[in-house]
């Protein structure tokens, strides 16, 4: 299996794991957007979650902060690129 096809595996268990753990289930459209592109760091990818929720205005701290923890307990065994 090459990278780019461990990294779509990868994005998509992280964004099963949002989903089942924090209730982040993100539109299909948006999914397919961050498993074909993602945002390469961790801030990044919190922020893309946020904004694809519709929750943007980074408002929600504490929330944030357990889908950043998620995200990057995720992205650290990612391959590298």
């Amino acid at each position: 299996m090459d990278d780019d096809r461990d990294l779509e595996f990868e994005v998509g268990e992280l964004l099963y794991d949002l989903c089942v753990r924090l209730g982040f289930c993100l539109p299909p459209e948006a999914n397919r957007r961050l498993v074909e592109a993602p945002p390469a760091g961790v801030d990044a990818f919190t922020d893309a979650v946020f904004e694809a929720e519709g929750m943007g205005d980074m408002s929600y701290t504490d929330l944030r902060r357990q889908v950043r923890a998620v995200v990057d307990q995720h992205m650290s065994r990612w391959p590298r690129r």
